[in-house]
């Protein structure tokens, strides 16, 4: 009898990821099954760090019901990420940077004569670097 796969889910931002923890104790089936999964998918499948990774944004839970529901025997669990927000500056033509990323001249410059609504970001940047 073979045994259950383990299997870690990470949501990333426009794909997951998911870790297999046993893949060297599964038989070749199993992993037939998890390949013919991820290649359905057009998804990757990497042997060298026991992991797949498909680009479809979905929760833990649709990933679990999807692999049930699909018969592969296996035990899920989620991998939490914090992934903290960077401000970025949404005007000139710094549009898209990260306001930590500014050089001090500018932030100050910004700081001084910028009055839209990102002046509370300005504000606490340059508090932040001690300005």
């Amino acid at each position: 009898m073979s045994i259950e796969a383990r299997l870690v889910f990470t949501k990333q931002i426009k794909a997951f990821k998911v870790d297999i923890l046993n893949l060297e104790k599964l038989d070749v089936a199993q992993i037939k099954e998890l390949e013919l999964f991820v290649s359905q998918r057009n998804g990757v499948f990497d042997f060298s760090s026991y992991s797949f990774e498909i680009q479809k944004n979905i929760e833990f839970y649709e990933f679990e019901k999807l692999v049930k529901l699909l018969g592969i025997r296996c035990k899920c669990q989620e991998n939490i990420t914090y992934v903290k927000a960077v401000p970025r500056i949404s005007f000139g033509q710094y549009k898209g940077m990260g306001f930590s990323d500014l050089d001090d001249s500018y932030l100050l410059w910004l700081k001084n004569n910028y009055r839209g609504n990102q002046k509370d970001l300005i504000d606490a940047e340059v508090l932040s670097r001690s300005l």
